[in-house]
């Protein structure tokens, strides 16, 4: 008689890499999403304030209308996120990676850069993690 042992589902939610990967898929395809939606309506703050002068210069039109190009990257961004996060996850962080440089040319805008650094090292995270599931998947699929 044979016993074969597999790796329920229960087992794999009590991992804490895939608890953090679902974390962190989550909240990176959540965020970007309600972010880039609000850069149309203003409601969480006004968007146009945190563009750097000298990219709202090279920028054709407002810099309205360039916070309606950064929300339709971000939710794209967020919906990449969530179908295929080994991608989504390093779009996300060089995304960051721009507006942290964008908010250190903004003098009093430091203490956001800041926080968006936190987020770019967890999108990397994310990133990482992504490729161990994907790999975990892999190796599942392949039993």
């Amino acid at each position: 008689m044979t016993i074969h042992l597999t790796r329920s589902a229960r087992t794999t939610t009590t991992d804490p890499a895939d608890q953090a990967f679902l974390l962190l898929r989550t909240v990176f395809t959540v965020a970007p999403v309600v972010f880039g939606l609000d850069k149309f309506a203003n409601v969480l703050t006004d968007w146009p304030q945190y563009l750097a002068p000298w990219i709202d210069r090279i920028v054709p039109g407002t810099a309205q209308q360039a916070m309606y190009l950064v929300g339709v990257v971000e939710v794209l961004a967020g919906v990449l996120v969530a179908v295929a996060p080994r991608i989504g996850a390093w779009v996300v962080a060089a995304w960051l990676a721009g507006i942290i440089v964008n908010l250190l040319t903004i003098p009093g805008f430091y203490d956001i850069a800041l926080r968006d650094f936190g987020l770019f090292v967890s999108a990397i995270a994310l990133a990482r993690l992504a490729e161990r599931h994907h790999a975990r998947a892999a190796a599942g699929a392949d039993a």
